[in-house]
C-alpha cells in the first residue's frame, strides 16, 4: 500500500512541477480508481485568476467527466499538499473514499492541521485520510518555490532602488540651464557659486533636532 501511495504521489509531484513552470504555487493531484488515473489537476489560480482553480478541484472535475457521475465512490485522491477547507468540502461532496496527501499545511490545512472537516460527525460522508506520504519531497518543492519567489522579490526591490539612485544622481549632477546661457556657462556659474559658499555653510546634520532637548507636554498643559 505504501509503495502504491508513493507511486501516485510521485505522479502528483510531477503535476505540481507543471504548476511551478507556470509560476504557480506547486501543488498537484491525481484521482485513482481501480488502478487507473481518472483525474489530474495542478494549481492554476494565478493563471486563471480564479480562486476555485486548486489542483483538487481540477482533478475532481476531470474524474466526474470521466465517470459521467458526480459520485466518486471507491476513488482515492493523492495531493502534494493538505487540502484546504474548500477542497475538503468538494472531496466530501463528491464522495471520494480515500485522501492521501504529502505536506501538511499548518496555516490552512483542513485535514487536521487547522481543522479536520473529515471527522465532523454530522457529515453524511467521512473519507479515510492519511498525511505525510513523501512529505519531505512535497515540502521541499513548496519551500524551494517560495524561497525563489522571495529572492526574486528582493532582487526587484534592489534594482528599483538602484534605478532611483541613478536618476537622483543624474538630476543632482546636471546644473540647470538658464535660457540664453549654454550648458558650459551654467556649469561655470554653478562652480563659482559653490566656491563662494565656503566652510561656513550648513551641513545636513545641522538641520537635525536633538529630540531629547525638545520640551514634551501632555494633554491639558
Amino acid at each position: 500500500m505504501k509503495n502504491e501511495s508513493e507511486k501516485y504521489m510521485n505522479k502528483a509531484l510531477a503535476l505540481a512541477a507543471k504548476a511551478e513552470a507556470l509560476d504557480e504555487v506547486p501543488v498537484g493531484a491525481v484521482i485513482v480508481k481501480d488502478g487507473q488515473i481518472i483525474g489530474r489537476g495542478w494549481n492554476r489560480r494565478q493563471q486563471k485568476q480564479n480562486a476555485l482553480e486548486h489542483a483538487e478541484i481540477m482533478a475532481i472535475a476531470q474524474a466526474c467527466r470521466k465517470l459521467k457521475s458526480w459520485r466518486l465512490e471507491s476513488c482515492t485522491l493523492y495531493v502534494t499538499l493538505e487540502p484546504c477547507p474548500m477542497c475538503a468540502g468538494a472531496i466530501i461532496q463528491s464522495r471520494i473514499a480515500n485522501v492521501i496527501f504529502g505536506a501538511y499545511d499548518p496555516k490552512g490545512g483542513a485535514c487536521g492541521s487547522v481543522i479536520n472537516l473529515f471527522e465532523i460527525p454530522q457529515w453524511n460522508h467521512h473519507p479515510n485520510w492519511e498525511g505525510g506520504i513523501l512529505e519531505a519531497q512535497c515540502s521541499k518543492q513548496l519551500k524551494d518555490y517560495f524561497r525563489k519567489k522571495r529572492a526574486e522579490k528582493k532582487a526587484q526591490k534592489i534594482a528599483r532602488k538602484a534605478a532611483q539612485n541613478q536618476i537622483q544622481s543624474t538630476d543632482n549632477s546636471t546644473p540647470p540651464v538658464v535660457p540664453g546661457r549654454s550648458a558650459s556657462e551654467a556649469e561655470q556659474v554653478s562652480s563659482m557659486q559653490e566656491s563662494e559658499v565656503g566652510d561656513d555653510s550648513l551641513s545636513d546634520n545641522d538641520h537635525n533636532f536633538d529630540l531629547e532637548r525638545v520640551p514634551r507636554t501632555s494633554k491639558g498643559d
